[in-house]
């Protein structure tokens, strides 16, 4: 079990922060969700040709999870397994293990696996769901339109931009299996057209029981923060700058792991139709941890 709890200093500016009013809403105006991983330009979720399904962040925020792996239990038609404490195996149309590798995941058009097998570290990836805009997750070969790794769909993290999370929040819970968890965020202006928002969180977390009710050896503990920058330049203009950094003590495991990564990306609305994006970012990951045997009798 588990309990938590969050204050926000100052609203945000997104609309649909108030559930009140999505009962305002006529179902033509709910069918007019947008999704980019398709065909890799923002269409209506309606016109997607492909099986394609949309986390809201109202979604996320109603579910009561707490991280994205957590949330994608959500999505029908993956299957999402706890390994241990730590570790998920998350995949589509079968083909599921720790070291899946035919599933592409995607924050904000950064892949995320590693090279080493192909796969993804899930205990890395804390993106904190408050910020996140939505996940659209593709199952099947369509999404193949992305490249390696994506034979049996994608996973794209789309997290909200600076200007709707303005103002500031703190949250924090436990329980019995995520012993502590908790955060902050502040979001504030650089100017009339510069937004910004740095952000903290820790978590720690218990060991898994064993079939006989002895601890797995696998607790774990570990750390998220980072910062972005939005600026919304005349001429439909948007520049993108972000960064972050998770690191990670595998305790039972005597292992550290860590990942940092910067992303910057322009954007240009050259019509109502279409625009022009470049994007870059820099990842590193690094993970040192002794595989251990327990002794089930």
């Amino acid at each position: 079990m588990a309990a938590a709890l969050a204050t926000s200093v100052h609203a945000a500016e997104d609309p649909t922060d108030d559930p009140s009013r999505l009962g305002d809403l006529s179902l033509e105006q709910l069918l007019e969700v947008s999704v980019t991983s398709v065909s890799k330009r923002e269409q209506k979720l309606t016109e997607a040709a492909a099986a394609i399904a949309v986390l809201s962040n109202d979604d996320l925020r109603r579910s009561g999870a707490t991280t994205v792996a957590e949330a994608l239990r959500l999505v029908p038609g993956l299957q999402v397994a706890a390994v241990n404490s730590s570790q998920a195996a998350i995949s589509a149309r079968g083909f599921n293990s720790l070291y899946a590798n035919k599933l592409l995941v995607l924050v904000d058009g950064r892949a995320v696996y590693t090279t080493l097998f192909g796969g993804v570290y899930w205990d890395l990836e804390q993106v904190r769901l408050e910020d996140v805009d939505r996940i659209e997750v593709i199952r099947g070969p369509g999404a193949t339109v992305w490249g390696a790794n994506a034979v049996n769909g994608v996973i794209n993290v789309v997290t909200r931009s600076a200007r709707e999370t303005q103002g500031g929040w703190v949250g924090g819970g436990g329980g019995d299996v995520h012993r502590a968890m908790g955060g902050a965020r502040f979001g504030g202006m650089l100017g009339t057209d510069t937004y910004y928002r740095v952000f903290g969180n820790y978590w720690e977390n218990d060991d898994f029981p064993l079939a006989n009710g002895d601890p797995s050896g696998d607790n774990w503990s570990g750390g998220h923060s980072g910062f972005r920058l939005d600026r919304y330049a005349p001429s439909d203009t948007h520049l993108t700058w972000q960064a972050d950094a998770t690191t990670l003590t595998l305790d039972s495991a005597n292992g550290q792991a860590y990942n940092v990564n910067t992303l910057g990306r322009w954007t240009r609305e050259a019509s109502s139709h279409s625009s022009v994006e470049l994007q870059a970012y820099y990842d590193r990951t690094h993970r040192d941890e002794e595989e251990r045997v327990h002794d089930l009798r």
